[in-house]
């Protein structure tokens, strides 16, 4: 079945979830085109996850409806799962199978026949790197090669819709980089990506267009660019020092045009909405007190400016604090790889 449709390949109308009095999801709407990387943000406790168990068919909408390529979730499930890949940020394969056991296994539970899932399981240990290892047990696996073996779990059914929820969370840098180049080699191959993340950054560089949620419903959808133009007030000057005079924090807060100043490690980022001025009393200040730039940028607005002037919450302490939360969960996984208990 092809990939490509005129049918968005998600569609969001009205979508709508009650837990008794408590609203979690309010009345939202949105498309996500065929084909297109498609980044979902928002605070703990904004209805993400929600959301998409929505989108997904796990939880029934107390009002409204969602499709998948055209078929509704709840009304026509069968169609519209057999379309769907689901990857969730806890990992689901079976560490006591190899790499192939796994993928042979999803290929039966989905019925697909015997020459035909073989050649899907090669087919996929090749692309993501693992065939050399088909015949280990996944226990033997790092975290990075059990995220990929997740993510080629999930396209044995021949997915059109990939949802992918913190993909690259808790790994290193170089596992990072390998699932965020499979993720482009698949979408450039058609595939249509729903992007569940904390990581900001990882937004700006891998979606066509994001929407961030907060309390239940989005309070913005666009490009990552778009979104950041239209934010001129978190415009902002970033400077580092050789060295720093007491008041330092409080003197940088009192400069004209600022609105506010944050710390970053050894750097200062002072917000503006007029940088060239402030340029100008910076320089007038490093003057008069005999200081030395070692580093001085002009930024535009980053999405995680934005997101924060959205939601008033900063994207760190979410991801501290998710759920029961990912950093406890990336806490938890850091003691089980030295053996000790959580």
């Amino acid at each position: 079945m092809s990939r490509i449709s005129a049918e968005p390949a998600i569609e969001a109308v009205n979508l709508t979830k009650y837990y008794g009095d408590l609203l979690a999801v309010d009345h939202i709407c949105f498309e996500v085109k065929c084909g297109e990387i498609f980044g979902f943000l928002g605070p703990n406790g904004a209805g993400k996850t929600t959301t998409v168990r929505m989108l997904t068919g796990i939880s029934r909408p107390s009002e409204g409806y969602a499709k998948i390529m055209g078929f509704d979730i709840q009304r026509q499930s069968v169609e519209a799962k057999e379309l769907i890949g689901i990857v969730t940020d806890i990992s689901n394969v079976y560490t006591e199978l190899s790499a192939w056991d796994n993928l042979i296994f999803i290929g039966k539970l989905y019925d697909i026949p015997k020459p035909e899932r073989e050649r899907k399981a090669e087919e996929l240990l090749k692309l993501f790197n693992l065939y050399d290892k088909r015949n280990v047990k996944v226990e033997n696996f790092s975290r990075g090669m059990k995220r990929r073996l997740c993510i080629a779990m999930a396209l044995m059914n021949d997915s059109s819709v990939l949802f992918l929820d913190e993909p690259t969370s808790g790994l290193d840098v170089q596992s990072v980089l390998t699932i965020r180049n499979l993720i482009r080699k698949l979408n450039e191959e058609g595939l249509t990506i729903f992007l569940t993340t904390h990581n900001l950054e990882e937004a700006n560089q891998m979606c066509d267009r994001v929407a961030i949620i907060n309390r239940g419903k989005i309070v913005a959808i666009d490009t990552p660019e778009r979104l950041k133009r239209t934010a001129k007030r978190l415009q902002s000057v970033e400077v580092s020092f050789y060295r720093e005079v007491n008041g330092l924090l409080s003197d940088l807060n009192k400069l004209p045009t600022v609105t506010r100043v944050v710390k970053y490690g050894d750097k200062y980022k002072l917000y503006t909405e007029e940088p060239s001025a402030l340029l100008s009393a910076l320089w007038d200040y490093v003057k008069a007190n005999n200081l030395k730039i070692i580093t001085l940028n002009t930024l535009g607005p980053s999405l995680t400016d934005v997101f924060l002037e959205l939601t008033g919450v900063e994207p760190e302490v979410s991801e501290r604090s998710e759920g029961g939360s990912a950093w406890k969960r990336k806490k938890r996984d850091m003691g089980r790889n030295k053996g000790v208990k959580s």
